[in-house]
C-alpha cells in the first residue's frame, strides 16, 4: 500500500469493483479501514467480485457482494436498500463501473453507443443521485467518478468512450456545485491507459499508439491509479470540490 489514509468507520461503494482499477480501489479502501462494498454487474461476475472479497476479508478488512447493473434503475435502487439493511451509512461512493469498445464513427452500431453511454453516463447518475441522498442526511459524503484522461484528448475508435467520459467530468462538476457548503466532496479521477481487462479488446495498433504517445513509457499498473482515490476519500482532499486527478504519466496535461 503506497498511501494510507484513515477511513476507519467509513462505509463505501465501489461499481465495477470486480476486477481492473474498481478492485484494486475496493481492496485499498479496506486496507484503510473502510467496510467496502464490491459491486458487479451480472452474476457471471460473481466468481471475480468474491476473490476481491476474499482478498479484502483475508487481509483482515470487510467486504461485501452487491449485484447491480448500474445502468438499470431498479437494481441501482435495490443495491441501495441492501446496503442500508447492513448499514444506515454511506461515506465513499465510487463510481468505476465502465465498458470499452472500440470502433470509428461510421461504422459504429447505435447499440454499442447507448450501451456504453448507459453504464458510464446514466450508471453515474443513478448511483450519485442514490449517494447524494444518504450524504445530504448525514452532512458527509466523498463522491469519487471515474472519468479518463482521453475526455480531454479525444481518441480515434473511442468517440463514444471519451464523449461518455467528458459527460462524467462536466457532471461531476455540476454536482460540485450543487453541493454547496455541505460536508460533501464530489471529484474525479481520469486515469491513464491502464493495465485492465477494460483493454482486452481493444487492438494491438491502437494500445501500442496510446503507449508511444505517453511521456512514462509505459500503460499504467493499477497501483499507479488507486492512491488519487484513496486522496480523494480521505478528509484531507476536504477541500477539492469538482476537482479531476489524472494519474496518467504525462499523457495529458490538465
Amino acid at each position: 500500500m503506497a498511501m494510507t489514509v484513515d477511513l476507519s468507520g467509513k462505509t463505501a461503494l465501489v461499481t465495477g469493483a470486480s476486477s481492473g482499477i474498481g478492485a484494486g480501489v475496493a481492496v485499498a479502501l479496506a486496507a484503510n479501514g473502510a467496510h467496502v462494498f464490491v459491486n458487479y454487474p451480472r452474476p457471471e461476475e460473481r466468481a471475480n467480485a468474491a476473490a476481491v472479497v476474499e482478498e479484502i476479508v483475508a487481509s483482515g478488512g470487510v467486504g461485501y457482494l452487491v449485484e447491480a447493473d448500474v445502468s438499470n434503475e431498479a437494481q441501482v435502487l435495490s443495491m441501495f436498500e441492501q446496503i442500508q439493511a447492513v448499514t444506515p451509512s454511506l461515506g465513499i461512493m465510487v463510481n468505476n463501473a465502465g465498458v470499452a469498445h472500440s470502433s470509428v464513427v461510421e461504422d459504429m452500431q447505435l447499440a454499442d453507443f447507448e450501451r456504453l453511454m448507459a453504464v458510464h453516463v446514466t450508471g453515474t447518475f443513478l448511483c450519485t443521485r442514490a449517494a447524494l441522498r444518504v450524504f445530504y442526511q448525514q452532512n458527509y459524503g466523498r463522491l469519487i467518478n471515474t472519468a479518463s484522461q482521453l475526455a480531454y484528448l479525444g481518441a480515434p475508435g473511442f468517440a463514444h468512450y471519451t464523449a461518455a467520459k467528458g459527460a462524467i467530468l462536466s457532471f461531476t462538476r455540476s454536482v460540485a456545485l450543487e453541493i454547496g457548503d455541505r460536508n460533501i466532496t464530489a471529484n474525479c479521477v481520469a486515469p491513464g491507459a491502464t493495465k485492465t481487462p477494460i483493454l482486452d479488446g481493444v487492438p494491438d495498433e491502437i494500445l501500442e499508439a496510446i503507449r508511444s504517445n505517453i511521456p512514462a513509457g509505459r500503460l499504467a499498473e493499477v497501483e499507479d491509479i488507486v492512491g488519487a482515490y484513496m486522496f480523494l476519500a480521505s478528509d484531507e482532499a476536504r477541500h477539492f470540490r469538482g476537482q479531476c486527478l489524472s494519474p496518467n504519466g504525462g499523457d495529458a496535461f490538465l
